[in-house]
């Protein structure tokens, strides 16, 4: 636990919940009438760009059989195990303001948690593609997935969105998606794209 001049905020596996947001959820958990009654922390479809992390109130019985307890001063968290490494860093804060205020959960690691040379050749190649790769392809509607790592370290990719069908994907590919991965990867033997370019329906470039 770390304490500051204005408040107090615990840590919990990697999470920071304030002082001010255990304060709210314990009086929407007393609300509830609801002995036992916790709240859970997941993300929907972490380490994709579709995560979602939502807070619920869970009753007794409703949490998962992996889920990890917390036991904090005012309340009980439930932490749903697959999320965990993609809750690093997330922060739970209430802000009030005249309006009755606001519960906000950020998590800035949801949808691609942090790594290391350590981590899954996996978790490296979706980092570099949706740290680096896919925010520049966004432009122009396109966007790269991993589908699969072969036994012999070739990523497997498909290309959606305005990539898919576009004239220029053999250029994009060969000259920037592999160089970049394999700079950054260097143990990556190479890419392969599953992705059938004869649908030009969204192409960028014609």
């Amino acid at each position: 636990m770390s304490t500051t001049a204005e408040e107090t905020v615990e840590e919990v596996k990697g999470i920071e919940i304030t002082e001010s947001a255990q304060d709210y959820l314990s009086e929407l958990l007393e609300k509830q009438n609801v002995e036992g009654i916790a709240v859970r922390i997941f993300i929907t479809q972490p380490g994709t760009p579709y995560a979602e992390t939502c807070l619920a109130y869970c009753r007794p019985g409703e949490e998962e059989p992996t889920d990890q307890k917390v036991e904090l001063e005012k309340i009980n968290v439930f932490l749903d195990k697959n999320s965990l490494p993609f809750l690093d860093e997330a922060v739970v804060d209430f802000n009030a303001d005249r309006m009755g205020g606001q519960l906000t959960i950020k998590a800035p690691n949801a949808k691609m948690p942090k790594v290391n040379a350590d981590s899954p050749l996996e978790d490296r190649v979706n980092y570099v593609l949706y740290s680096e790769i896919n925010p520049g392809l966004a432009a122009h509607g396109g966007e790269i997935k991993l589908v699969e790592l072969t036994e012999d370290q070739v990523a497997i990719l498909a290309f959606g969105g305005g990539c898919q069908g576009c004239a220029a994907v053999d250029l994009t590919l060969k000259d920037g998606v592999e160089k970049t991965l394999v700079e950054r990867i260097p143990e990556l033997a190479g890419i392969r794209d599953v992705t059938d370019h004869s649908d030009t329906t969204n192409a960028y470039y014609r």
